[in-house]
């Protein structure tokens, strides 16, 4: 029985040893293994630069050796060498005449008309001048004067009582007689003025306007009449306001380039 025991015992110590063997030698391996990773963990790895550098190291610069230039040397004890100009000659043969210019066309009049100087021009004589007419003038009324010409003076104005100039004359005559033009010219104008009536003005064309007032409304010519000398042009009438202590009468003056004249003076006497 003891040896059946012992057997026994044997049997299952045999059996046992083998697996504990099993499960020391899985142990050891497992540790062997943690440690192992373990290391692999701890050990940091080398990093690569993921991107090559692209830049390559320049090469060395290379000196460059410049030349001085040469002083300039003055240019000296050299003679200056005349240049000849060669004359250049027209090419025309000098036994031909120069031809002469060409006479003028033919203007509208003719020849015998116009004479030709010794340089073959036409001579060309003034154009007449016109003979100026000389200025008729004429008495515009034969009468007695009763005011004279005082532009440059004060004279009494029996009408209005007072002292004033007067710019023409008044020629005293019956009422109706004839106003006549003292010279040619074109009538300005025809109207009624407020102060001295019935008015007209006549332009002669040479600076002179002469002017007659105190006429009768009903007048003989219009405005933009061509008259000749003494062509009647109203007649008397007392229609002037501040020369009414008159009678009828004529207010007759003249200017020169717009400056007042003595109207005795324009007629001559």
């Amino acid at each position: 029985m003891d040896n059946r025991g012992k057997r026994q015992a044997a049997s299952i110590f045999g059996g046992m040893g083998f697996y504990i063997a099993l499960l020391v030698c899985v142990v050891a391996a497992g540790v062997v293994g943690y440690f192992a990773l373990l290391k692999t963990d701890t050990e940091p790895q080398p990093q690569e630069d993921p991107i090559p550098s692209a830049v390559t190291d320049p090469a060395p610069a290379q000196s460059v050796s410049v030349p001085e230039p040469e002083p300039v040397r003055p240019v000296t004890g050299g003679a200056a060498i005349p240049v000849e100009t060669p004359a250049i000659e027209p090419d025309v043969p000098t036994d031909v005449e120069p031809e002469k210019p060409e006479r003028p066309a033919e203007p509208a009049w003719t020849e015998d008309d116009v004479p030709y100087n010794e340089d073959d021009a036409p001579v060309m004589e003034p154009a007449p001048i016109e003979a100026v007419e000389p200025m008729i003038i004429v008495a515009p009324l034969v009468g007695e004067t009763a005011a004279a010409f005082s532009a440059d003076r004060l004279a009494y104005d029996a009408t209005l009582g007072d002292w004033r100039t007067h710019d023409g004359i008044d020629i005293q005559a019956e009422a109706g007689a004839a106003v006549v033009s003292a010279s040619a010219g074109i009538v300005l104008s025809v109207e009624e003025d407020g102060r001295m009536g019935t008015t007209i003005r006549v332009d002669h064309r040479n600076g002179y306007v002469t002017t007659y007032a105190s006429l009768l409304p009903e007048t003989q010519v219009l405005a933009g009449d061509e008259i000749p000398a003494g062509a009647p042009l109203g007649a008397v009438g007392n229609t002037s306001l501040t020369e009414a202590g008159l009678g009828a009468h004529l207010h007759f003056s003249v200017t020169r380039d717009g400056e007042l004249v003595d109207p005795t003076e324009f007629l001559g006497e």
